[in-house]
This record gives structure tokens, sequence and C-alpha cells, in this order.
């Protein structure tokens, strides 16, 4: 992503912090395909990845002013709310941890880099948390892959990979710092 269109999104983020309906228009139109597509990546459920689709805008709107184009792109940190948003509606919706079987797919397709353009991300930067996603330890990304993509918690991911909680803990919190790292590296 070029400077510019990175200057760009962030003036479009801007306006929609002002309140400009043609500004906030133009900001949904332009993310609103990587949203829904990581939404329905990740919820499995096309009504459900449309509400959360529509929390991420909201959320988006107020935490206008917050945003730090020194930290991340605009679509970066949408991806993240909307990560975020749709693994909070999945574990409301459920009452039990992710079936092992869809669990075990999730994992093999996460970390054999799967074909992102499919997934709705169409972006580079989808393909950069992926390779930063290889670059960290297996029982690590194993953890944040458990953690973040299967909703596990640590407990479960403790459980799954038969290792101590603190151990899970420790794996999850190490590779997100590391991959955490990887982006302030990337962004300087």
């Amino acid at each position: 992503m070029s400077r510019a269109d990175r200057a760009q999104d962030a003036a479009l983020l801007a306006g929609l912090g002002l309140d400009d309906p043609d500004v906030s228009a133009a900001f949904v139109r332009r993310f609103q395909g990587a949203v829904y597509g990581m939404a329905v990546a990740i919820t499995r459920d096309s009504g459900m990845a449309e509400d959360v689709s529509q929390e991420v805008f909201v959320r988006a709107w107020r935490a206008a002013g917050c945003y730090d184009v020194r930290r991340a792109s605009v679509l970066t940190w949408l991806l993240v709310i909307t990560r975020n948003t749709a693994i909070d509606a999945v574990r409301a919706r459920r009452s039990t941890p992710t079936d092992d079987e869809l669990l075990g797919h999730l994992l093999s397709e996460t970390m054999r880099s799967p074909d992102l353009e499919e997934h709705a991300l169409h972006r580079l930067e989808t393909e950069h948390a992926v390779r930063r996603l290889h670059t960290i330890a297996p029982e690590q990304a194993r953890a944040v892959v458990l953690a973040v993509l299967g909703g596990c918690t640590a407990a479960q991911v403790g459980e799954r990979e038969g290792i101590p909680l603190g151990t899970a803990k420790t794996r999850i919190r190490a590779g997100l710092r590391r991959m955490r790292q990887a982006v302030e590296v990337e962004h300087d």
C-alpha cells in the first residue's frame, strides 16, 4: 500500500470522525468488502457477518479520534476491530467451545497459508500477517491460532496442546507480542 493510499485512508477515517455523510459513505464503500469478508470467514454466517460489519463501522466511527497512523494502516486497524468483534459474536452465540474437527480445519488452513483472496481480504497486509505467523515459533503460532481464530481460552489451549495453563498463556502472549513487534518494525 502506497503512502498516498494510506494518507487517503487516514483522511477518510478523519472525515468519518467528523460526521461528514459523504466521507462516511466513501469510508464504508472503501472497506466494506474486507470487513465483511473477514467477518464471514470468522463467523461462517452471512447474517452474523452483516451484524458484525455494522458494529465494526460503528466502533470505527466512535474510535476515529484514537486512530494512530504510525501504528497501523486504517485497513489493518479495521480488520483488528473486525476480528475482535467477530470472535466476540461467535463466543456469545455458542455455549460450547469450537468443535475439534472445525478447530482442526481452522488450524490446518491457517498454518498452510491459505488463498487469502478467497477470504475476501484481498490485501497485501493480510499476507504479511500470515508470514509473521510463520516466523514465530510453531508452538506459539498454534497457541495464537487457537486463541485468536479458534476462540479458545488459555485453559482450552493448554488442554488441547497438553501443556500447563501458565505455558499456554505465555505462548499466546509471547506469540502476539512477537507478531506486534514485527508489525511495528515494518511500519518504521
